[in-house]
């Protein structure tokens, strides 16, 4: 028996919706309720695992993939922003995953979660308890129309841009070594976006924002602030971390960070790399606990989207973590906020 037997773990981040829409197989149902041999994430490897659930991603994909769309192979300065994606292609993509997601409600395999007090139920009665995220908004036209439908379905979580520019603001491009600061804040429709977010109780995913739209958020929204699935700068200079300001503005908004497995983000080197030890891991959640303290840190694992450590593998790798933590010296009081208490309650200031 070891320190986490039984802590049940609620994600920040997945991508496991994507790779259901990617395989274009008709009964993703059965895909995910059976299991695959691939990916990250499928139903007998949760139950397994004891992944209560999380946010699930809908990320509108690139229409064709290039070198300049995706995650670049080694460390770049200068690695450009990817392009812009036509909304229709985005709006597209993005109701076929919703479908995806509901389906497999229907078919028992998850329960869409609309509150915290619904993710508490989902976890009581043993169902993985999925909340509707989207990864960059492209679908959402400027004038929030499509917003008020996608909360009526569901939606209560968006990360308003992925790492490309849209209608609301800029991203932050795959460079190391580089500081988030890297393009203009949000637009006029992203400033209105996060007002409407904060009155319909959509939490706001700071992730992939850059610097000065970040500062944005920081200043018009009255939520806490919250990244999902991002690690510490000072560690892993990459864009895409945060850094000691950002933490601090988290810090003070009462906010949360989800702790991001993705390699590239983890390492010292930037590179995305399998044979990453638990370690590093370990050494980010132990730098966002200073800077946040023990009520602002989760994991936000990005399963299904990115290249993660050999060591966890997919989700049945989780309690390694877990007990990597414990190894550490944390205790279970502690590893339970970081495995799910601490979203939840963070759920329950964001979206009720």
């Amino acid at each position: 028996m070891t320190e986490t037997d039984l802590v049940p773990v609620f994600d920040g981040h997945n991508d496991t919706l994507l790779r259901l829409h990617q395989s274009k197989d008709a009964d993703v149902e059965k895909l995910f309720i059976e299991g695959t041999s691939g990916g990250h994430i499928d139903l007998p490897r949760a139950k397994k695992a004891g992944f209560a659930g999380g946010m699930f991603a809908i990320f509108p994909p690139p229409v064709e993939k290039s070198k300049r769309s995706t995650v670049p192979p080694a460390p770049s300065d200068t690695e450009p922003l990817p392009p812009e994606l036509p909304r229709a292609d985005a709006l597209a993509s993005t109701i076929a995953m919703t479908s995806i997601l509901f389906r497999l409600e229907r078919a028992s395999a998850l329960t869409v979660c609309r509150s915290a007090g619904d993710v508490r139920n989902a976890m009581a009665q043993g169902s993985v308890a999925a909340v509707f995220h989207i990864e960059g908004v492209e679908a959402i036209d400027p004038e929030l129309t499509m917003l008020d439908v996608l909360h009526a379905a569901g939606l209560r979580s968006l990360g308003i841009v992925w790492s490309r520019p849209n209608a609301f603001g800029h991203g932050v491009p795959f460079r190391f070594p580089s500081t988030p600061d890297t393009g203009p804040g949000l637009t006029d429709a992203g400033k209105a976006l996060v007002k409407a977010c904060n009155q319909l109780g959509i939490m706001v995913d700071l992730s992939h924002l850059n610097e000065k739209g970040f500062r944005d958020v920081a200043e018009i929204s009255d939520a806490p602030l919250v990244a999902t699935h991002s690690n510490v700068h000072a560690i892993c200079g990459h864009s895409r971390n945060l850094t000691d300001w950002q933490l601090g503005a988290i810090r003070e908004s009462g906010g949360m960070v989800g702790l991001n497995f993705a390699t590239g983000f983890l390492r010292e080197d930037g590179r995305m790399n399998a044979d990453t030890s638990l370690d590093i891991m370990v050494r980010h959640v132990d730098s966002l606990l200073q800077a946040l303290g023990e009520d602002g840190v989760g994991l936000g694992s990005d399963f299904d989207g990115a290249m993660i450590p050999a060591v966890i593998g997919d989700v049945t790798g989780l309690p390694k973590l877990l007990d990597a933590f414990a190894e550490r010296g944390f205790g279970r009081a502690l590893i339970e906020k970081i495995a799910y208490r601490n979203w939840i309650s963070m759920l329950e200031k964001t979206i009720g």
